[in-house]
């Protein structure tokens, strides 16, 4: 493949401006290499800049989110809420583009469409939207594991005659909803998030809800300007303890054992993690809890009992408990007073395991038993988690072998970094790696700060090319499969196991994570460069 002198070529090109990618263009351009980030959005930061729905914020405390390389950046940025909503998040960033003076390096409304491996140049073309083509000599996808938004497949969507959207598309521009009949479709974490926000500004809100997912209060609150200078001369500590724990978050399992804690020394502990912020509930327990179905049972009764006690109709209150899988095997949404917006009188929940939701209709939503109407229609749908936004993209490796392919019954990959025959093709927060499944920023830093360290060692030693071999990719899948079998969450139905009903092909469970924990996965990194770099070929 040629092409003619006029095609632009860079060094390397980080496809997404969001908080991988903007890092990734800060070390790139601090090593002298010659990187540009290519963003199909109209401004930098991912998932900070899409998400603008109501009640849109951190589920890890703010002060663990941010970036950790620069002491002048955290000396400067004041964190006013222990958990940041969203336009508080995308501010941090422009100001971390703005400061560094990164902004020269992106391009936005750029979309890359098709991305072909040129074997004989040892280089990526990049085809993209409006015919523009670009070369590099390596390619570092950022696009985000929760990029690529589903719809729901009902009929008639394009009926409706009122306003719809995918919260992943809230508009621009503030709605007001105070006269409207909202529903809201889907109650994973956006809607968990949303539903509270909006209830008492709706005049009605009709929520859909397939299965209910467990909850636990996020219990936010304001960051004095005290605390925060307080929390400037911890930093060092705070982010050395997120290194310490499996998910890179401030909260860790506890030493102590279930089966050595009696039931009213459990229940008693169980009560204080329940009135402390964040996600303790979910990680500071008993590590038994997540991993053997006696202890989880034990735990899923106790937060269903915690539900009962917030919802006033019993009826409802036993449609928000789930009942098909146990507390903590999938992602936790964290919510404020996410069950108490069901006690009040706008609120009406409508469960379709019971009455399916037949199609939508220019009125509104037909279910088998009713058709109800409404002015405003949100899918809170999910998205096409940690492959969507690859499959999205046509990435085209050696002899013509296509990404999507080679990832259709489940993501194949070494390291979550390579995939074997898509050389110079290094994914920073890809499949079956830490970043999945840990505090996003913490292991975006490794990921990040491993691949640019690996960029340097290549054009210090003059070598143009890496891939991975299949038989390191083998045996790191094997290895991702083991790790799924110590923890509960291999039962579960959610996009850490590869699960969505609106993605064709993706009702079959896919190794999608890392569960080894964080600091044995910056481990295994550390354990491969100390050895050549074993599992890669690099020319």
């Amino acid at each position: 493949m040629s092409h003619p002198e006029s095609v632009e070529h860079r060094e390397v090109i980080v496809i997404g401006a969001g908080v991988a990618g903007i890092y990734a263009l800060h070390r790139l351009r601090n090593l002298g290499v010659d990187a540009l980030v290519l963003e199909a959005g109209d401004d930098l930061g991912g998932t900070w800049y899409w998400n603008r729905y109501p009640g849109c914020r951190f589920d890890s405390e703010s002060y663990s989110y941010g970036y950790s390389f620069s002491k002048e950046l955290l000396n400067e940025w004041h964190w006013k809420e222990r958990f940041s909503p969203q336009p508080e998040n995308l501010k941090y960033l422009q100001y971390v583009v703005e400061k560094f003076e990164l902004r020269n390096g992106m391009r936005f409304n750029t979309q890359l469409e098709k991305a072909v491996w040129d074997d004989d140049a040892n280089r990526w073309t990049l085809h993209l939207d409006g015919g523009e083509v670009i070369t590099c000599d390596l390619l570092l996808p950022a696009i985000g594991l929760l990029s690529a938004p589903t719809l729901p497949r009902y009929e008639g969507q394009q009926e409706f005659t009122g306003q719809s959207f995918h919260t992943y598309h809230w508009p621009k521009e503030p709605i007001d909803m105070s006269e409207m009949r909202v529903a809201i479709v889907g109650t994973g974490a956006t809607g968990v998030q949303i539903i509270p926000a909006i209830a008492e500004n709706v005049k009605s809100l009709h929520v859909f809800q397939r299965r209910p997912n467990w909850c636990a209060p996020l219990k936010n609150g304001s960051i004095s300007d005290e605390e925060m200078a307080d929390i400037r001369t911890r930093y060092d500590d705070i982010f050395a303890r997120c290194a310490e724990t499996p998910g890179g978050f401030l909260h860790g399992p506890i030493d102590g054992s279930f089966h050595d804690a009696t039931e009213q020394e459990r229940y008693e502990f169980w009560d204080e993690l329940y009135d402390k912020p964040g996600f303790g509930i979910w990680l500071a327990n008993y590590r038994e809890v997540l991993m053997e179905e006696d202890a989880n049972a034990e735990f899923s009764s106790f937060i269903a009992d915690k539900i009962r006690e917030r919802v006033n109709d019993p009826v409802v209150a036993e449609k928000l408990i789930p009942k098909d899988h146990g507390f903590g095997v999938q992602r936790v949404p964290m919510e404020t007073n996410y069950y108490e917006a069901y006690n009040r009188n706008n609120v009406t929940l409508v469960d379709i395991s019971e009455q399916p939701i037949d199609r939508i209709v220019p009125e509104g939503i037909k279910t088998s038993a009713d058709t109800y109407e409404f002015d405003l229609i949100i899918y809170a749908t999910g998205f096409d988690a940690i492959t969507g936004a690859f499959d999205r993209i046509e990435f085209i490796g050696q002899n013509g072998r296509r990404l999507r392919d080679e990832w259709e019954k489940g993501p194949r990959t070494y390291l979550g970094v390579q995939v074997e025959g898509f050389p110079n093709l290094v994914m920073l927060a890809g499949p079956q790696g830490a970043s999945v499944s840990t505090n996003f920023p913490r292991a975006i830093e490794t990921s990040v700060e491993w691949a640019s360290d690996l960029v340097e060692h290549m054009r210090s030693q003059g070598l143009r090319r890496v891939e991975c071999t299949k038989e390191a990719q083998d045996a790191w899948v094997v290895e991702i499969e083991e790790l799924y079998g110590l923890v509960l969450l291999r039962n579960a139905k959610s996009w850490f196991t590869g699960y969505n009903s609106n993605v064709d092909g993706h009702d079959i469970k896919r190794h999608m994570i890392y569960n080894g924990g964080a600091p044995r996965y910056r481990r295994r990194l550390d354990k491969v460069v100390a050895n050549d770099y074993v599992g890669f070929v690099l020319t």
